[in-house]
């Protein structure tokens, strides 16, 4: 069976990754699957640097095409930060996922309301010889002040679809795979999977 790398650590992201590309008729790999322990640091000034730096750091350690995401929060009342810097938002070194939610809800308080927002996802294919495909895609809602649902991480609970009243962090994962960022992202990138595969 044709092997591809998912090209991350971050274990929801695994999660929603293999869920999404379940339906390819590919063997799905994580780095700890095949004993490989590479830590890429995301210092590019666009998703598309951040998503592609992983993705052929992973293809070219491993010899595998390799799938990299980017992806991040932008609220609009903060001018689209966090953005790149989603993960390392908050200023404490160490921060987990709740500090940060946290932390944003604390900035957040003195702005007027709805406090709209998108989730953005770039997703990087890289062969081992460096040969790059980019899609992306976004999905849009708002911040609210608590947290609903336990089906996510980073800041899904406080991510709102309005029209559906709930967070993603509400959402089953089907509906989760229809609506969120990564999902439009994987959407667009499977189609360059069957070329780049022959499926």
């Amino acid at each position: 069976m044709k092997k591809l790398l998912i090209a991350t650590n971050n274990k929801g992201k695994v999660k929603e990754l293999q869920d999404l590309l379940k339906g390819l008729d590919l063997e799905l790999l994580t780095p700890a699957d095949i004993n490989l322990d590479l830590d890429v640091e995301e210092d590019g000034t666009t998703y598309d640097e951040n998503a592609a730096k992983k993705a052929i750091a992973f293809a070219q350690a491993s010899g595998l095409i390799s799938l990299a995401d980017d992806s991040g929060l932008e609220v609009d009342a903060f001018d689209g930060a966090p953005g790149l810097y989603s993960a390392r938002y908050h200023p404490k070194p160490g921060a987990k996922d709740a500090d940060r939610r946290a932390y944003m809800l604390e900035n957040l308080k003195d702005k007027p309301r709805p406090w709209t927002a998108h989730f953005h996802a770039t997703i990087a294919i890289s062969a081992p010889q460096n040969d790059i495909q980019i899609v992306d895609g976004n999905c849009y809602g708002e911040i609210i002040p608590e947290e609903r649902g336990d089906n996510g991480f980073g800041y899904d609970p406080i991510f709102l679809f309005p029209e559906l009243n709930k967070t993603m962090a509400e959402l089953g994962m089907e509906e989760k795979n229809r609506l969120s960022h990564r999902a439009k992202a994987v959407m667009n990138a499977i189609p360059i999977l069957k070329k780049i595969f022959g499926l």
